[in-house]
């Protein structure tokens, strides 16, 4: 395939990628987009949740499947190798589309803040959305979203994967993107069923997806990603965490490789 076309093709997905994420901020908090978390068409209360666990378990079985190396050994057979990321992209944002677009709400109130409470909540949200998007810019956005990827196909540039960070947030706890979301789905100054039913599931998959990913982590970093991991929590950062910069940690690692 022309690196023309895997281009082009790269930049619509992202673009896409980008109307999805803006209306999923408007879909939690059922604000500024056609059907929110808790608007739309309703349904008996069992039909409803069946509808919507499925259309959580579809997401995470694309999301899950997609990004397991042996799937991207076959997937790579089909699909060219500086698409791959790109098509996933596309993939989960498809899937999130059609979770926003048959989502059916579940209307008991579960509880409800108003005043400077729901002002609160409404900050952290903003909060998880900053630590999300800033997050995939601490490694490398363009490469989590499929660009970089087509990019250096198109210069005829040979692909090699960003280098590990522990820069900014990556210091402090080890997925800060999936912990912006967990805050994203708590933060809810009204929350009802549905919307609970919502953060639960997803909650719990992320917890999934960190073991999945984790596993592929340390196959691919060994000692580098297991010491990490030790010392860095996964979600909650601890107050008193103390460690020492990336450089030095390093530097203690190589002088222990040498030494054995």
């Amino acid at each position: 395939m022309p690196a023309l076309i895997i281009l082009v093709y790269a930049v619509v997905v992202y673009l896409l990628f980008l109307v999805v994420l803006g209306y999923a901020a408007g879909f939690f908090a059922g604000f500024g987009v056609p059907r929110g978390i808790d608007q739309g068409s309703r349904a008996a209360v069992p039909v409803a949740v069946a509808v919507d666990l499925l259309l959580l378990l579809l997401f995470a079985v694309q999301h899950t499947v997609m990004a397991r190396p042996w799937f991207k050994r076959r997937w790579t057979r089909i699909v060219p190798g500086p698409a791959e990321r790109a098509s996933f992209v596309l993939a989960a944002s498809l899937a999130l589309a059609l979770l926003f677009w048959l989502w059916r709400p579940v209307k008991p109130i579960v509880w409800s803040l108003s005043g400077p409470g729901a002002d609160a909540l409404w900050a952290v949200y903003a909060a998880g959305w900053a630590i999300a998007v800033s997050s995939t810019f601490l490694v490398s956005h363009v490469d989590l979203l499929g660009l970089r990827q087509a990019w250096l196909h198109a210069r005829h540039v040979r692909y090699s994967p960003p280098p590990f960070t522990e820069r900014g947030i990556y210091g402090r706890i080890r997925h800060p993107l999936m912990a912006g979301f967990v805050v994203i789905f708590w933060s809810a100054p009204v929350m009802t069923a549905g919307h609970l039913l919502f953060a639960a599931a997803a909650t719990g998959y992320i917890l999934v997806g960190i073991a999945f990913e984790e596993h592929d982590l340390i196959q691919g970093l060994g000692g580098t990603y297991a010491a990490y991991r030790a010392r860095v929590p996964a979600l909650i950062p601890r107050p008193s965490l103390r460690h020492p910069p990336l450089g030095s940690w390093r530097s203690k690692e190589n002088d222990r490789k040498q030494a054995t």
